[in-house]
């Protein structure tokens, strides 16, 4: 019995490129072309729109507040507040990070990913959550501590707390230390 539930936990875990991969084994494939997370253009142009947005050419960073939304190609940022790195090269500012906190909210078509806190690092291309961690794709449901989306692999990974270093005990209850969810199993069409 073992044996069955470990495979079973780690795809519960591991979110594959262009949806769940526990749910694309049990309906025997989803639509991989889907517009996911994981699947989003790094090198696309950033566009802001925020309440106010405080430019520190000194500091190498910007402060947005006041319901701000960034958008890459697609993929949709949103919290209350975010710190945006760059560099200035040449008179051109490259971003390296953005961090948002407050209610942050990613979307990209029928996937979105919520959390306390995130953080863009464009450099690695990785967007890292943390606190009540939420991942929805339709009706499939992950729910956790952190989420890391590799936007070069195209893998997202949920963990049970934000520090992703405590082990689940089993009887600890949901959100410390645990990962939960809800997958969506193809029904069978009756015959009488």
């Amino acid at each position: 019995m073992t044996s069955t539930r470990t495979p079973m936990k780690r795809l519960a875990l591991v979110w594959g490129i262009g949806g769940f991969a526990l749910t694309a084994a049990l309906a025997g494939g989803m639509n991989l072309s889907a517009q996911g997370i994981a699947r989003h253009d790094t090198n696309a142009p950033v566009t802001y729109d925020a309440g106010k947005f405080v430019l520190d050419d000194r500091g190498n960073q910007a402060i947005a507040s006041g319901g701000v939304i960034v958008t890459q190609a697609g993929l949709r940022v949103q919290s209350d507040r975010m710190l945006v790195n760059f560099t200035d090269t040449g008179g051109q500012l490259q971003i390296q990070r953005i961090t948002a906190t407050g209610g942050v909210v990613i979307t990209r078509g029928n996937e979105r990913a919520s959390g306390d806190n995130a953080i863009y690092d464009f450099n690695r291309r990785i967007i890292t959550m943390a606190g009540n961690v939420a991942l929805r794709r339709g009706t499939d449901t992950l729910n956790g501590g952190r989420l890391v989306i590799d936007l070069d692999s195209g893998l997202s990974t949920v963990d049970g707390t934000a520090a992703g270093t405590s082990v689940a005990t089993p009887g600890t209850p949901a959100g410390r230390g645990r990962v939960t969810g809800t997958f969506t199993v193809p029904q069978k069409e009756k015959t009488d």
